[in-house]
């Protein structure tokens, strides 16, 4: 008969909006919680729901031997963990503070100095996801401490091992970040330029925007494949000219002149080519010109 395991301790350092929802599933889950922060006052509502509040990083640090870091950025990390990096050792750092695929790595290699397990993660949620199946975060780094945590990780959600090079978590998370941020830059821009007209931004949203946006995401395998052939079923000619009439109908709209950048990418994969008699100059050229039709 297999007897269950009791919930590991856990530290979380860092109570930022994030950091206070990663603790406090953990309390959640029947986990002993130490937590700390610069600002020992934000850690007052996690203690009262049962968390241990660690007077320095360094009694935070040895109160659990998986110890959970979610910071500004690195710098700030190195700040807080390096005076006591000897304090780690034989311990498991789980970061998921944010930042560069280069920055993990270098701190896996500070990681490996001071004889910790390490994983770099992105959390691809919001502080409210964070508990539920829904939010997702990547890890990367040593897989023997990934197998040995996963249990206990998967309860800030579903947890993915994305490889051993302890930069991939970080550059997935980027990636598809930016990705996202591409697709709400495209919709600000569309109900910007709807909304010239007085339209129920609502009802456009829900009826006609977010069903257009989904059912165009049966194109993202060839968009992976890297299909840049001419006889697809978007031809760049056809792109071309929407491309110039989105801007134009902009500009006649007095539709504000930076929301156009996200339509920058779709410009550059067509430079080069030509449509209707007008090249991509003439399109860069539209596009720095958003005073044009106010």
């Amino acid at each position: 008969m297999n007897e269950r395991k009791e919930p590991i301790p856990v530290t979380v350092v860092g109570l930022g909006a994030m950091g206070m929802a990663l603790a406090s599933a953990f309390l959640a889950a029947g986990h002993a919680t130490t937590v700390w922060n610069r600002s020992a006052g934000k850690a007052d509502d996690l203690v009262a729901a049962g968390a241990a509040r660690a007077a320095t990083i360094t009694e935070a640090i040895t109160a659990s031997p998986l110890v959970i870091t979610c910071l500004l950025d690195y710098p700030v990390l190195h700040e807080v963990l390096d005076p006591s990096g000897d304090a780690l050792a034989g311990r498991t750092l789980v970061n998921l503070t944010n930042g560069t695929p280069e920055q993990a790595r270098e701190t896996a290699t500070w990681a490996a100095r001071h004889d910790v397990g390490y994983l770099d993660g992105g959390i691809m949620a919001v502080p409210p996801m964070i508990g539920r199946p829904e939010a997702l975060v990547l890890y990367s780094g040593s897989q023997a401490a990934f197998d040995q945590h996963e249990q206990t990780l998967n309860r800030m959600g579903s947890s993915r091992y994305v490889g051993a090079d302890p930069g991939s978590a970080s550059l997935y998370d980027l990636a598809l970040l930016s990705a996202m941020y591409g697709q709400f830059a495209g919709a600000r821009h569309a109900l910007a330029l709807v909304g010239t007209e007085n339209a129920d931004l609502p009802e456009f949203t829900s009826s006609l925007l977010i069903p257009w946006l989904t059912a165009t995401m049966i194109g993202l395998p060839v968009l992976a494949q890297q299909d840049t052939a001419e006889d697809s079923d978007s031809p760049s000619g056809m792109q071309a000219v929407a491309i110039a009439n989105i801007v134009d109908a902009s500009n006649a709209q007095g539709v504000d002149g930076d929301l156009l950048s996200h339509l920058l990418i779709p410009m550059r994969d067509l430079i080069g080519r030509r449509a209707a008699g007008r090249s991509l100059d003439d399109l860069v050229d539209l596009i720095n010109r958003p005073e044009q039709g106010k």
